[in-house]
């Protein structure tokens, strides 16, 4: 029998929970959570005690010790924090804020050195196999416009920088137009499948997407549109929020879903 994968998680958000319960159930073959860190101890501890787990509370040092594999659940801001513990102990690390990949790309060079490995699920995207094999040509162009509820964009620095209010919006406000660099600066809790995006495709300054606050909708709406030299396609989607507003349901299942192909006996898709 092969060992089982040692996995840890970093942020017991919505998320984090959902990560947690299923490794916890025995949902996900030959997979074992290992250990948490979070910043509250007394709140994990007491979640962990609910779903019937004694996977202890550690250090991210620790944590990074004892794993094979750490999901990054936490919020955006203590990104780095989390990964360059892990990435210098050559382990992999599952980035679910892409978008701060953006703003230090050092953690790519340091996953190089140690033979560490930063794996990027799809996320509230879809079609990410498609962006990725026209790559290897030429990709002419790729278009995101996101449409979102007004709570799952409230609080945006983009937003507060700008003086942009939105609570009030009776009609659709578009807020934003630019690379997918911009955004993710601009919206580093919000627009995470932007910077995945540019990272399988042209890269974040090639990739365009607008932002919309749009009151009328219930979803988080992404629409995708790429020209390449293989192939002119566009994907769309309309994504549940979960309890948090500014992240999707289907967010949690990808990296439960990533997690199952890294020992999964048959692995579909690149």
């Amino acid at each position: 029998m092969t060992a089982a994968l040692k996995v840890g998680i970093a942020g017991l958000g919505a998320i984090g929970r959902e990560v947690a319960r299923k490794l916890v159930g025995g949902y996900i073959p030959n997979s074992v959570l290992a250990g948490v860190t979070v910043r509250d101890r007394a709140k994990a501890e007491a979640f962990l005690k609910e779903i019937g787990c004694k996977a202890p509370v550690l250090s991210i040092a620790e944590l990074a010790g004892a794993c094979d594999i750490v999901i990054e659940c936490a919020p955006a801001a203590v990104f780095a924090d989390i990964a360059q513990p892990v990435l210098a102990a050559g382990k992999k690390l599952m980035a679910l804020s892409a978008g701060m990949l953006l703003r230090h790309p050092e953690l790519i060079a340091l996953a190089k050195e140690n033979r560490g490995q930063i794996i990027v699920p799809t996320g509230a995207l879809i079609g990410f196999d498609a962006v990725s094999a026209a790559a290897e040509g030429d990709i002419r162009s790729v278009t995101m416009i996101t449409r979102k509820p007004v709570k799952g964009l409230l609080g945006a620095p983009y937003l507060v920088n700008n003086n942009i209010e939105i609570s009030g919006l009776t009609a659709p406000l578009r807020v934003f137009a630019g690379s997918a660099r911009e955004a993710a600066a601009g919206f580093p809790e919000n627009v995470n499948v932007a910077a995945a995006l540019s990272l399988a495709g042209v890269g974040p300054d090639r990739t365009t997407i607008e932002i919309w606050a749009d009151p009328g909708v219930t979803r988080n709406m992404h629409r995708v549109m790429v020209e390449a030299d293989s192939a002119r396609f566009e994907m769309s989607i309309e994504n549940v929020p979960s309890e948090n507003p500014k992240t999707g349901r289907i967010t949690a299942l990808s990296a439960i879903a990533a997690l199952r192909k890294m020992t999964a006996p048959l692995r579909v898709g690149t």
